[in-house]
């Protein structure tokens, strides 16, 4: 079974007047790599409706299982006005390929699971405070979840809701082949090296690296994540970690979108 794996498309942000959207020149390569199912691990647009009508599009135009997690900007939900996280995060769930509290458990025996997961600070660098990072603010620049994002709880607790989820499915599926799907970073190689002078601070955001010991203690074969913008690839301890994301226009290596997603698509091979 070949599934394609990509995150972080923005098609509000990258649309370009006179080109295809976004969606479709996913679908085009989608269809050219003939796959039998596709993850995106999160960062659809900035509103909720918007990323849902994209998910449906191409679930209905590529003719496969589509799968998902919610990322940061899809909680945003800029253009409607929704500042109930919680609420969105059910809306989500209306997917039938949300994996948000319900894992795909395929034909061949493996299970696809994940959510969006969240940021704990345990990815920041020496020398800031957890006060420091609770400010999401520094050198004149405001991390915009604390401007779109209410989860009524801690941005910590709100790690350990997911990682908690997670383990539980986890657990539930001990020894089959598992995919991991977060948005957020689940390994420390993917977070912005340093030195770096904005970053030093903004890494605490990326993401957990207690997710690593989840891939570790459930022998997790595939980590996808995205939300970083990189494309890098990583294994560790019998784990294939992917990142592997569409990013913003002004960081595309290619001049159009539909030969953007050819160099970013990863593809899988989960085999029986």
């Amino acid at each position: 079974m070949k599934i394609g794996i990509i995150s972080d498309l923005h098609v509000d942000l990258n649309e370009l007047a006179g080109e295809p959207s976004i969606e479709e020149a996913l679908i085009e390569v989608a269809g050219e790599r003939r796959l039998d199912g596709l993850i995106v691990a999160g960062d659809i647009s900035n509103d909720a409706n918007r990323s849902l009508a994209v998910l449906h599009e191409l679930k209905r135009r590529c003719g496969i299982p589509v799968w998902f997690v919610p990322g940061n900007h899809d909680y945003w939900s800029k253009i409607n006005g929704n500042r109930d996280t919680w609420s969105i995060y059910r809306q989500f769930q209306t997917f039938e390929g949300c994996l948000s509290e319900r894992p795909a458990v395929l034909d061949n025996g493996w299970v696809i699971l994940g959510n969006s997961g969240w940021y704990d600070y345990t990815m920041g660098e020496p020398g800031y405070t957890f006060d420091d990072f609770e400010r999401m603010h520094a050198m004149d620049r405001t991390w915009q979840d604390s401007l779109y994002v209410t989860w009524g709880m801690s941005n910590r607790d709100i790690h350990k809701y997911f990682y908690d989820s997670l383990e539980r499915e986890l657990a539930e599926h001990r020894g089959k082949s598992i995919v991991m799907v977060t948005h957020m970073l689940g390994h420390p190689y993917f977070k912005v090296p340093m030195p770096h002078p904005q970053w030093s601070y903004f890494n605490a955001f990326l993401g957990s690296t207690e997710y690593a010991e989840l891939y570790r203690r459930y022998g997790v074969r595939y980590g996808i994540m995205g939300h970083v913008h990189y494309r890098k690839d990583y294994e560790e301890q019998g784990t294939k970690l992917i990142c592997s994301c569409l990013g913003y226009r002004k960081e595309w290596r290619q001049s159009s979108a539909v030969a953007e997603i050819r160099d970013c698509l990863q593809t899988i091979v989960l085999e029986d």
